[in-house]
């Protein structure tokens, strides 16, 4: 299968974006939500989820419904192993040297563990504790549990009534439905875990982004796909949309809160509940990308590290996370702390491990250049899911 070096391209950059994020650095408020009110996350669940669509689709229509279920489940188990890894990493070493170096940056993200320190261990290997940061993978195993039922139903019904129980669950989550079900389970089963401490995504929320990205990775994997296009008042409102969201994200009085301390109009763009301006911002970008993307990819030059950082995007990401969790504990999370130049040496040594990491994997993988198409009979789809995984 014919790799997208576009596709993994922008994934590495998603990447590089959610890593100066996280590192406390001068540019982790500046490069936040850099193109509006838009963060690299979204367009990192939207492009894995375009992935996965893509390549698991073709899987069901080469190889059967249920050589792409156990696809799908295969690689939810790598994720879990690496989020369980992570998460033992955060749970021991980094609680101890934070505790140790009394860092208020790691003592205040374990502090529901360092209370309930054997709930917290067990509740965090069953996926319902979530440390921040460590919050998204589980929210992309719970989608892969959820995709291959999705993904069968929809090539054989098709996808309109997929995209109305989706779009359904998106607006009751706008209306605190992760509220109401947190409590209800509480009341049926007695969950010790604070819904605070269950991660900071609203998975009923974000699961609209996830299958959104499935269905169009689905049907550009269709033998009659035809390109996407949009006609030009679309892209018109879509650039006015996006420029706005722009200026307003980095001229705005406010800074990341658009309405200022009028909590409730800032739910409109929230990162966590996935507001509908967010959406809006999302979509615009969207169209943008569609439509002007192909000319820009062929004039601009190929960052082949942003590549090579998108071909191991979960491999990747798990570095990024080691790294972010290190500097916290040593360092804190003062992103004034270093002096300019401490500031680059960090970064450049954290994108080197991320690098040294990403390209380890690729050659334990031994995965085929980009521009290679692999032979006519059909890899076994473990083989095939490790190269083309959307994570």
């Amino acid at each position: 299968m014919k790799r997208h070096w576009e596709i993994d391209a922008l994934r590495g950059l998603m990447l590089v974006l959610m890593t100066l994020t996280h590192l406390p650095t001068r540019l982790s408020e500046p490069l936040g939500q850099p193109f509006g009110w838009v963060s690299a996350a979204e367009g990192f669940v939207l492009l894995s989820a375009f992935m996965a669509g893509l390549v698991y689709s073709r899987y069901a229509r080469r190889d059967g419904v249920e050589t792409m279920r156990r696809a799908f489940w295969r690689r939810a188990l790598v994720i879990y192993l690496c989020h369980a890894a992570l998460l033992l990493f955060l749970l021991t070493v980094i609680a101890g040297v934070g505790v140790r170096g009394q860092q208020t940056a790691v003592t205040d993200l374990l502090s529901w563990y360092l209370a309930q320190p054997w709930q917290g261990f067990v509740y965090g290997l069953a996926l319902v504790y979530e440390p921040a940061l460590l919050d998204i993978l589980p929210m992309y195993i719970f989608f892969m549990l959820l995709s291959p039922w999705v993904l069968a139903f929809a090539m054989r019904h098709g996808w309109a009534g997929v995209m109305v129980v989706s779009a359904t669950f998106w607006v009751l989550a706008q209306q605190g439905f992760s509220e109401w079900f947190y409590g209800w389970t509480v009341a049926l089963t007695g969950l010790p875990v604070p819904f605070q401490e269950m991660g900071a995504f609203n998975a009923f929320a974000w699961q609209f982004l996830w299958f959104c990205g499935l269905w169009l990775g689905a049907s550009r994997s269709a033998p009659d796909a035809r390109p996407l296009a949009f006609p030009w008042p679309v892209v018109a409102l879509a650039v006015g949309v996006a420029l706005g969201g722009l200026y307003w994200r980095h001229f705005g009085l406010h800074g990341q809160a658009p309405f200022g301390a009028d909590v409730q109009r800032n739910l409109w763009v929230d990162k966590w509940q996935l507001g509908p301006l967010r959406l809006l911002n999302l979509a615009a970008l969207g169209v943008i990308a569609v439509r002007f993307g192909p000319g820009w990819a062929g004039r601009l030059p190929r960052l082949r590290v942003l590549e090579v950082l998108g071909r191991a995007s979960l491999p990747a990401f798990c570095a990024h996370l080691v790294a972010v969790l290190i500097v916290l504990a040593v360092l804190g999370g003062d992103p004034l702390r270093l002096p300019l130049w401490g500031d680059v040496l960090l970064i450049a040594a954290v994108f080197a491990f991320m690098v040294a990491v990403a390209r380890f994997t690729q050659r334990a993988d031994a995965a085929p250049p980009d521009d290679e198409e692999p032979a006519v009979v059909p890899a076994p789809a473990s083989a095939s899911a490790a190269r083309d995984a959307p994570l």
